[in-house]
């Protein structure tokens, strides 16, 4: 079958308006993207493939360029001060002195945790440009980075890039898998890929640790926590689309890998974080991209295309995009 340019699936697919599926983070990141509607279903692979790399390679240029505008124009490192005139007596090094223990509980008058920030996580992309183009000098603490918004928005609109590039159902990154592999291979990629992001997430997760001593509704938390977490499980699992039997059998797989690796490497942890997107993944979007009407082989300019965008989604990627600081 002969191939169309990509302009030619986008005039047809003309687009009614969009609605956010999700209100984000309140006073901090706003909606994590929006539901298209379109007055046509696209019926080949071609054009499912065009709508998913043409918002990723937009947003990912437009970032990269007021990235290099926001590094390139950071303020001194006494900027911090306007905010924190407290960190002026320690001058340069205020950060060796005012995130350690014994000034938090000087400045809170509490020997309990506090939570003193929100820390952004670290990419490749953010990586380059503290490396090659900023001034080394006035590369903001992880801890400051919220008083820097032009980075901070940056950092969200790669972060919400990155999701969508995950390599999982109807998602961009999901378009790009299927017009570069095929239904099949798409299956087998999106499934191992799914797996592996619960199997991340969960390492580490303190509720079901057996040292786990809270009480919940005066039973001991291990016996209400772990059989949530394992209903939590079989329902991301049901994303798979597989028999209840095995549905059930991944679950508890995937619950015995995190309980043994949990209480027996305390060490090693995941982010619980992508638990929730998992969750949303499984439960709304699905894991498997539903087939195309027509299949095509891609052209040489649309195979080269998609590996740019997994390679875009691999320097944007950040196995802990969020943390919150606590000093105990």
């Amino acid at each position: 079958a002969r191939t169309r340019p990509a302009a030619a699936h986008f005039h047809r697919l003309r687009r009614r308006g969009s609605l956010p599926p999700l209100p984000g983070v309140p006073f901090l990141i706003g909606t994590l993207g929006a539901v298209i509607r379109l007055r046509s279903r696209p019926r080949s692979n071609h054009e499912n493939f065009d709508i998913g790399l043409a918002g990723p390679l937009a947003g990912f240029v437009v970032a990269i360029l007021i990235l290099f505008y926001a590094f390139l124009s950071l303020p001194p490192q006494d900027y911090v001060f306007q905010f924190h005139p407290e960190y002026e007596q320690y001058g340069a090094d205020y950060a060796e002195h005012v995130y350690e223990r014994e000034y938090v509980r000087a400045i809170t008058g509490t020997d309990q945790p506090v939570v003193t920030g929100v820390k952004l996580g670290s990419n490749l992309v953010f990586l380059f440009f503290e490396t090659f183009v900023a001034d080394p000098d006035r590369v903001p603490n992880e801890n400051e980075i919220m008083h820097y918004p032009v980075l901070v928005a940056c950092y969200i609109a790669l972060f919400v890039t990155c999701l969508n590039l995950l390599p999982i159902g109807q998602l961009d990154g999901g378009h790009v898998i299927y017009g570069l592999f095929g239904f099949k291979k798409h299956r087998v990629i999106a499934t191992v890929f799914f797996v592996a992001l619960i199997f991340y997430a969960g390492l580490g997760l303190p509720y079901i640790r057996l040292d786990f001593n809270e009480y919940i509704f005066g039973l001991p938390g291990l016996v209400i926590t772990i059989p949530v977490y394992l209903y939590f499980l079989y329902l991301c699992m049901k994303g798979l689309r597989m028999p209840m039997r095995d549905t059930v059998m991944y679950a508890l797989l995937m619950f015995a890998a995190h309980f043994l690796l949990t209480n027996f490497f305390p060490e090693i942890n995941g982010y619980q974080g992508w638990l929730l997107f998992a969750f949303i993944l499984g439960r709304m979007v699905g894991v498997q991209h539903p087939p195309s009407e027509i299949e095509e082989p891609l052209d040489s300019q649309r195979i080269v295309l998609g590996w740019l965008t997994l390679l875009i989604f691999i320097l944007c990627f950040s196995p802990v995009p969020f943390t919150v600081n606590v000093v105990e």
